[in-house]
């Protein structure tokens, strides 16, 4: 009687215990909810009325509600700077696309050994400042420098080129900064792969173009979707590439937020222009989660 008393005591006291862990649940999901507030909700919303709000004469708002700033961007120069932007995301993201696609395909095919030497080649870039990298490419794309150097050595030019302070050296750069996205997405996808399908597609028929094309591609989908992603977002808005590569003769929505809030000291615009670049960019999120989340793949392609 004894031992079945205890063995009930140990089993009350378990039950306890357990009640005690799933009541003090909450506390675990409480800094999560606290840093989302604080740090995203709450800037969020702040933006969101700022952009409702008026420029002062001198500087700084005016508490008064209008929806003038908004009806500033439909105006040709300010939607011709959308549509350079987005012609400039559209054009890196395709490139990175083209270039990164076999680099991660090949990759992942790779040996053990060589795999890990050749993920070490792309992310060694992410080690140093994104702004120093920049700025090597000024040396290259500068008059006389090694690429203009280069080219006539070759006999492909006989004078030197005009490429620094241009659209093609913008662009450059941003593929470059933007390639290791792509690189790693495909890789992720690939280097998961179950290999039997494109064996089995080969045994029942299948050319080695139509077995990537209906096995292969259809698994790395997610990864070529989330690459997308990765590289159409940050380049409308990477202002900085524009400024160091362009010499200001490129201009992206991020210029024109910089321009707003330092020299034209014109907040509520400057606001507008986030939350219409945020929107644009929630849509693209929500469409590669519409894509991704498909479980059946073949009605994509």
């Amino acid at each position: 009687m004894k031992r079945r008393s205890r063995t009930m005591d140990r089993a009350k006291a378990s039950c306890w215990t357990k009640r005690a862990r799933e009541g003090r649940w909450w506390m675990t999901v409480i800094p999560l909810y606290g840093f989302t507030i604080l740090f995203v909700a709450l800037p969020i919303l702040y933006l969101i009325v700022l952009s409702f709000l008026t420029r002062a004469q001198t500087w700084g708002v005016v508490n008064q509600l209008t929806l003038e700033n908004y009806a500033r961007i439909v105006k040709p120069v300010y939607l011709n700077t959308f549509k350079e932007s987005f012609q400039l995301a559209i054009l890196t993201t395709i490139t990175t696309l083209a270039v990164g696609y076999p680099f991660g395909y090949f990759m992942a095919r790779l040996p053990k050994k060589r795999k890990t030497m050749m993920m070490l080649l792309v992310v060694i870039p992410f080690w140093t400042s994104a702004l120093m990298r920049m700025y090597g490419w000024i040396i290259i794309f500068r008059s006389n420098g090694i690429l203009d150097k280069l080219l006539m050595w070759l006999g492909v030019t006989e004078k030197p080129l005009k490429l620094l302070y241009s659209y093609p050296a913008v662009l450059v750069g941003m593929i470059y900064s933007l390639l290791p996205f792509m690189i790693l997405s495909v890789y992720s996808s690939t280097d998961k792969m179950d290999w039997s399908l494109v064996e089995a597609a080969r045994d029942l028929g299948a050319t080695r173009l139509e077995a990537f094309l209906t096995v292969t591609v259809k698994m790395t989908l997610p990864g070529i979707l989330s690459g997308i992603v990765l590289v159409f977002i940050p380049s409308m808005g990477l202002f900085f590439i524009a400024d160091i590569l362009g010499g200001g003769k490129v201009m992206l929505v991020g210029n024109l937020i910089q321009n707003q809030l330092q020299s034209g000291r014109d907040w509520p615009f400057a606001a507008a222009l986030s939350v219409m670049l945020m929107i644009f960019t929630s849509i693209m999120i929500w469409l590669y989660r519409r894509l991704s989340g498909v479980k059946d793949l073949e009605g994509l392609l």
